[in-house]
């Protein structure tokens, strides 16, 4: 799966939030200054090539929907950072996370007994 800009994902996490949508239901949830029609498009369009988003067609348009979950996003990007930064290791990357003082010791032996205990 490919990655997303920025104002790619900003439409995806509208599509997560709000659902089907025409693009013309897209323009107003921006911010201002407004993008043009045409290029909200394209870039729908764009993830739709991506296979982030999928289409119905009504007629001579179309109304898009998210082709992927938000916590699938979420997974192939996290893995794209451990694969990228940490050398595909998420180990080195819990690490980092608790030698950055971004996880303390606790908040991960928590993290432990929640997995250990997932199964029971």
């Amino acid at each position: 799966m490919k990655n997303l800009t920025k104002r790619e994902e900003e439409l995806m996490k509208l599509f997560w939030e709000k659902g089907p949508m025409f693009v013309k239901e897209i323009i107003p949830l921006l911010d201002d200054p407004k993008p043009h029609f045409n290029t909200i498009s394209t870039i729908v369009r764009g993830l739709e090539a991506k296979g982030f988003v999928a289409h119905e067609a009504f007629g001579n348009t179309h109304r898009y929907y998210a082709a992927v979950s938000e916590s699938e996003h979420g997974k192939q990007t996290l893995g794209s950072v451990v694969n990228r930064f940490f050398g595909s290791s998420y180990i080195n990357a819990v690490s980092s996370l608790v030698k950055e003082e971004k996880i303390s010791i606790e908040e991960l032996k928590s993290l432990i007994d929640l997995v250990e205990n997932q199964d029971k």
